[in-house]
């Protein structure tokens, strides 16, 4: 029986393909997992359009994701778009192109529903329990947050400080300068005020970075102990308080070239980490979060849980 799945999660940075099967025990089981740093919103993500060579590039790689879905037989096919597509002017004419060529019809989704995809994708990973956990997927345009525990969502909301509008504003020197990383604290004060009201009556016991740039802080940390990481195999990461503020101030103190020569840091995230470090450090400073964990499941795997469970629901596995 036929049960595989194709879940397409089209962010500001990084298009992800998740070709997977059901599975009873572990949710799925990955069949083919695809992406690539397409960085949609290059140059355009805070004017509020595509690029000419990010929409090439974008197209490009949804052709060649379309021919994998066909050679793997999948399907169900879900793609998910989250804030470069939501904000973009030509972004409808870019998903009118996709489905033409690609023969993948795209789903712009709200920063409200891509939280939940968030806190499930979480969820699934086995990292939450019955504390509050404040759940933080640092993307190229918006920033979700998710407060809950391992039976419910407490808040939720997406806040329009992605990687890739913070860099274009603030990380103009390399290294990035205390001026610039002052003004991006202040900005931050000001853009999340809403958020540090809704989490001021709750007591959070730690914070889960969901994938993305917290995968990159994982693999330097460990490597800086002579060791290997093996994502795949480490859905869920506990970091070492210390050891994780020698990354940031490693990544924050470096020049580009210094960052590219950095192992573990992909060639994507080489200049966008530095905001995405700072983001971290300010927001576990500004919480007083201790305990940080890194859960390498998100929005993708929240989609397949949410297919699998309806066909579940329906008394049927997928077909």
């Amino acid at each position: 029986m036929n049960n595989r799945v194709a879940v397409l999660d089209l962010g500001t940075n990084t298009f992800h393909l998740l070709i997977a099967e059901y599975h009873a025990e572990n949710l799925f089981t990955e069949i083919r997992h695809e992406y690539v740093g397409v960085k949609l919103g290059e140059g355009g993500i805070n004017e509020g359009t595509i690029k000419p060579d990010a929409y090439r590039r974008g197209v490009d790689t949804l052709i060649s994701f379309g021919q994998l879905i066909k050679e793997h037989g999948v399907k169900q096919v879900k793609a998910i778009a989250t804030s470069a597509m939501r904000s973009a002017s030509n972004g409808q004419q870019f998903m009118a192109e996709v489905e033409e060529r690609a023969g993948i019809r795209i789903e712009t989704i709200s920063g409200d529903r891509e939280a939940a995809y968030i806190y499930e994708g979480v969820k699934a990973s086995g990292c939450m329990g019955d504390v509050n956990s404040l759940i933080v997927d640092i993307g190229g345009g918006s920033v979700e947050f998710i407060l809950g525990n391992d039976s419910s969502i407490l808040y939720k909301r997406s806040f329009e400080t992605g990687a890739a509008r913070l860099m274009a504003l603030f990380h103009k020197t390399d290294p990035i300068s205390n001026q610039e990383i002052n003004e991006l604290s202040r900005y931050l004060d000001e853009q999340l005020a809403p958020l540090f009201a809704a989490l001021k009556n709750h007591a959070i016991y730690n914070l889960i970075g969901s994938s993305g740039a917290f995968e990159t802080f994982a693999e330097m940390v460990e490597r800086n102990k002579g060791k290997e990481f093996d994502l795949k195999h480490t859905p869920v990461y506990h970091f070492e308080e210390q050891a994780l503020n020698q990354v940031i101030e490693t990544i924050v103190k470096a020049n580009h070239n210094e960052r590219a020569a950095m192992q573990g840091i992909i060639p994507v995230r080489v200049d966008m980490i530095v905001v995405a470090s700072l983001f971290t450090r300010y927001l576990t400073g500004r919480l007083n979060i201790r305990q940080l964990v890194m859960s390498a499941y998100s929005l993708k795997e929240g989609v397949i849980a949410e297919l699998f469970d309806l066909n579940k629901l329906q008394g049927t596995q997928p077909q």
